[in-house]
């Protein structure tokens, strides 16, 4: 089984540094973004989990839901979060996964399914691969996954960008173009003809091709 976009978030219980949650629970009427670490104390993430913190505020203005998970008791999350706060000036304002099981990334196909043991004695590199973002809408239905390799560092406002991009949507029948923002042109979706397109912008659209037509941003 590979999880792919349209598919339904895998549900889980985990403790947290804000408590026990069950995952589907705590989404609520919201949209969520789990990012993983492959392990605490380690530099990349570091970095990471210090400007998701500053960014929440605009995850919050969203109706998103912000959760990390790293490969490593919530004790060592908490010691954690003291260094984060003093070498990148926010802590995580935000739960964080203990998944000192291996559980949860098993579960979201970041480590194989056979894995043996727990998070002790494992290193960064042997959990490599627990660098994954997925954003969960509120039906619970995957809508993005990004992974990334331990030596780069993600890009949140990019995550932010395509949040936006993936609300629009859900919202109105169009499309967004490449690096496309808030505030700039959209195409109207390949599944709407002309006909209902004309009822939908009655002042019309531009054209550069029959398949690409372009209207402003809805409201």
């Amino acid at each position: 089984m590979t999880l792919r976009i349209g598919d339904t978030a895998p549900n889980f219980e985990a403790d947290t540094t804000e408590g026990h949650i069950q995952f589907h629970d705590w989404i609520g009427n919201s949209w969520a973004v789990l990012f993983s670490h492959p392990k605490d104390f380690t530099p990349v993430c570091t970095t990471e989990l210090g400007y998701m913190a500053k960014l929440k505020p605009e995850f919050d203005k969203r109706n998103v839901k912000v959760i990390g998970l790293s490969v490593d008791p919530v004790d060592s999350h908490s010691k954690w979060a003291a260094d984060i706060k003093e070498t990148q000036g926010y802590a995580p304002n935000y739960p964080l996964i203990g998944d000192s099981d291996l559980k949860v990334a098993k579960l979201y196909e970041m480590l194989p399914a056979e894995t043996p043991g727990s998070s002790a004695g494992r290193t960064p590199a042997d959990n490599q691969t627990v660098r994954n973002v997925i954003v969960v809408g509120p039906d619970r239905k995957i809508k993005l996954i990004i992974a990334y390799p331990m030596t780069t560092g993600r890009n949140f406002d990019e995550v932010l960008r395509v949040i936006d991009s993936l609300q629009l949507t859900a919202k109105h029948r169009v499309a967004t173009p490449v690096n496309w923002k808030q505030g700039e042109d959209v195409i109207i979706a390949g599944s709407v003809s002309d006909e209902e397109a004309k009822k939908i912008y009655p002042q019309g659209w531009k054209a550069p091709r029959p398949y690409l037509r372009i209207v402003p941003q809805p409201k």
